[in-house]
């Protein structure tokens, strides 16, 4: 039987190199001070698993889905583009669109650093609503939150600037919540990460 979507797990299909860091640590960020859960192809490294068939797990279980295609810019030895983000976001679309009844009921945001500059390799999904966060973590917060807030219809989620404001005091504050751990910032892992703001914001809503 089909898993059911869970209205509060949000997949987050990105970019997972230190280049990209900054904005995705903004995105994890936004998604727990907004409410919900984060999930990602990073959440378990178990190398006897199919990375993805992980991936289709995960996104047959989230509600939302956060796809960032900025960084398809060919890379490399020969040089090549890099496709994992637009075919996690097809991946997505395509549950959508054949899936049940509750597949159905999927919401996307799609992310890149201009509003128009997907037209140039990926002009079958013209028309959509294409958010640019121009490669801000700041600006990829307001987006993030002002999104989540309007497709939940949550009230309670705060305004992007407001979170935005409360990410750059916790990346300031990082360095000395890792060492109370005994980690550096540079070696968190996905779950690592999302554990701490977790337990910040906790502490600090509380």
């Amino acid at each position: 039987m089909p898993a059911s979507t869970s209205a509060r797990d949000v997949f987050i299909n990105c970019p997972f190199d230190p280049t990209y860091k900054p904005i995705f640590w903004a995105i994890v960020f936004t998604v727990l001070r907004s409410g919900f859960s984060p999930r990602c192809a990073l959440e378990a490294d178990d190398s006897s698993e199919n990375r993805l068939s992980k991936i289709e797990a995960i996104i047959e279980e989230c509600r939302y889905g956060i796809h960032d295609i900025s960084r398809t810019e060919v890379d490399g030895d020969p040089p090549l583009p890099r496709f994992n983000m637009p075919l996690e976001l097809g991946l997505f679309l395509g549950a959508k669109r054949y899936g049940n009844r509750d597949q159905k009921t999927k919401r996307a945001l799609v992310l890149d650093r201009e509003q128009y500059r997907f037209q140039r390799f990926i002009s079958d999904i013209a028309g959509a609503d294409i958010h640019a966060h121009g490669t801000e973590p700041g600006k990829c917060v307001e987006q993030v939150a002002t999104w989540l807030r309007t497709q939940s219809r949550d009230p309670k989620i705060p305004g992007g600037r407001k979170i935005a404001e409360e990410f750059e005091i916790f990346r300031s504050q990082l360095p000395a919540i890792c060492a109370d751990r005994h980690l550096e910032p540079e070696e968190l892992t996905f779950g690592d990460f999302a554990e701490l703001v977790a337990a910040y914001l906790t502490a600090d809503i509380d």
